[in-house]
């Protein structure tokens, strides 16, 4: 039967337990977001204190612990030899007790002699319990310790011994040393007992507190000098960091880089300076290139877009009045504006080139570009640019680690540039071997006090003002062969006077191989086109 007035418990069935998992598991995992938000907290005080402060503290901290540690270890080290030699004077002390000393308290404290006072014997334990000072007086309290070594009845080299710590009866704290030492009575009866001596701790204790105050002024001392030394080594090493960041808040303030600062020594802190003075100088010159480009570009496209719009103007007036413009000047007209946009698109063009963000050398990712075939293209455009001129071709095979793009605008201007200056039926030699390319003209060459200027943008000699062209060409193969890690220059003809009338002759030199590199080659880099020598 069932009792049906009883209390049913519930039972603990598996979704209990799966429960009270679930709930742990949320405790737990509450716990360890509470410590990681508060290792986050810690994490942003510390950063809102300076990097000076930072070290400072850091210094301090690491220096403390290590002046706490090292006076901990040497107090106890003191303790220990201390009290290892008070230990060692207790051993000996009993060497010089005679058994017949021995025997003498013995029997003075059983009643059976009287006591002689001429006599040095410690005090004496008893098997049974009892001890027996010579003085009568500051008694070492006696522990079960030392009952069960004066029963044991040995002696001798096997005699039981131990070393404590205790207390006198007026509360004196000595260190005991207890060693058996039976007696032998007449009869040939063996009397347990053994020997007590001690030594107060009051010398030990005063000598380990005044350690202890000196390690404790010493470590304060220490502590403090840190603290001032490493500030003062914290402002004098971070004096460069200081400067950059001023440096850099004068730089966001006034928006003017060329801000630089002073370099002392060769660490790390002077190798972010000098990479900041670098970095500092070149914005500087990239903000004077872009202001004088944008003044340049302004001054070179006003000429033709204010030729252009008084043409139109011309054309719209004569449409508005109904008088129209004879045919020829009409004719004339609209020629003159065809050539005129088409000098806007060359500008244009010209500007997004020497636009483009230029690289150092070795920093962008280049092609394998074979520099003769490149060579050979640019030669049948200028071929078509001027097609009463002679060209003496050789062109030995090269490969160059090069933007292809770039490269062979830079071979075509260069052409150009010896197309124009070329008198009609004139010769151009050009000439590729071992990485050296060289455009030899016969024109009038090129004066001496301009030589210096003939890769600058925008820049025209005198006597080519009136000729074509936006004085971009030369400043692109400049731009586009320092980027490929090459060297150009622009002089007059070997065995020429410069401006003489002789010619000039543009050397390109560039780093590479007469081999293409295995592997994939470059997209300039044509596998339909031999690679043999171009002599024409």
């Amino acid at each position: 039967m069932v009792d049906q007035g009883a209390d049913v418990q519930p039972a603990q069935g598996p979704a209990t337990n799966d429960q009270e998992r679930a709930t742990d598991g949320r405790g737990q995992a509450t716990d360890r977001r509470e410590r990681a938000a508060d290792r986050r907290a810690a994490g942003r005080r510390l950063a809102r204190v300076s990097l000076r402060g930072r070290l400072v503290l850091l210094t301090v901290v690491a220096i403390s612990l290590a002046v706490v540690v090292c006076s901990t270890a040497s107090w106890f080290l003191a303790r220990d030899r201390m009290t290892s030699q008070v230990d060692e004077t207790l051993r000996q002390s009993v060497g010089p007790v005679s058994k017949t000393a021995v025997h003498h308290l013995a029997g003075l404290c059983s009643g059976t002699e009287q006591y002689d006072t001429g006599l040095a014997i410690p005090t004496v334990v008893f098997a049974d319990g009892h001890a027996c000072p010579p003085d009568g007086g500051k008694t070492v309290v006696v522990t079960p310790g030392d009952v069960a070594i004066a029963a044991s009845r040995t002696s001798g080299a096997h005699a039981d011994s131990r070393i404590r710590t205790g207390r006198t009866k007026g509360g004196t704290s000595v260190r005991v040393y207890v060693i058996s030492m039976p007696v032998n009575q007449p009869g040939g009866a063996t009397l347990p007992m053994a020997v007590l001596v001690s030594q107060p701790l009051a010398p030990v204790q005063q000598a380990l507190r005044d350690l202890a105050l000196f390690l404790a002024a010493l470590a304060a001392v220490v502590i403090t000098g840190t603290a001032l030394g490493a500030r003062w080594i914290a402002r004098t090493a971070l004096r460069p960091v200081n400067q950059l960041t001023e440096a850099v808040e004068q730089i966001a303030r006034t928006q003017e880089p060329g801000t630089t600062i002073t370099v002392f020594g060769h660490d790390e802190i002077a190798r972010l300076s000098g990479s900041f003075n670098a970095m500092s100088t070149a914005l500087a010159h990239s903000r004077e290139r872009q202001s004088q480009l944008i003044a340049d570009a302004g001054h070179e496209l006003r000429t033709p877009l204010t030729s252009l719009r008084t043409n139109v103007d011309l054309l719209v007036r004569s449409q508005e009045t109904g008088r129209a413009l004879p045919e020829p000047t009409r004719t004339r007209m609209v020629a003159a504006m065809k050539a005129q946009l088409v000098e806007l698109s060359t500008l244009i063009n010209d500007l997004l080139e020497l636009s483009r963000p230029t690289h150092a050398a070795g920093t962008k990712p280049l092609d394998v570009v074979p520099l003769h075939e490149v060579a050979a293209r640019a030669l049948d455009r200028a071929r078509l640019r001027g097609p009463g001129l002679t060209f003496t071709v050789e062109l030995d095979p090269w490969y160059v680690r090069a933007d292809a793009h770039t490269m062979e605008r830079a071979v075509i201007n260069l052409l150009d540039n010896a197309v124009k200056f070329s008198p009609p039926g004139g010769a151009i030699e050009v000439r590729l071997r071992a990485g050296t390319l060289t455009v030899r003209d016969h024109g009038p060459g090129i004066p001496a006090e301009d030589l210096p200027h003939v890769f600058d943008r925008f820049w025209r000699s005198p006597s080519a003002r009136q000729m074509p062209g936006s004085g971009l060409g030369l400043a692109i193969v400049a731009q586009a062969i320092r980027e490929a890690g090459g060297e150009v220059s622009l002089g007059p003809a070997e065995g020429a006077t410069a401006g003489a009338g002789d010619g000039a002759v543009a050397t390109i030199r560039l780093p590479g191989a007469p081999a293409a590199p295995a592997g994939p080659a470059g997209p300039a880099a044509r596998p339909d086109r031999p690679a043999q020598p171009d002599r024409r």
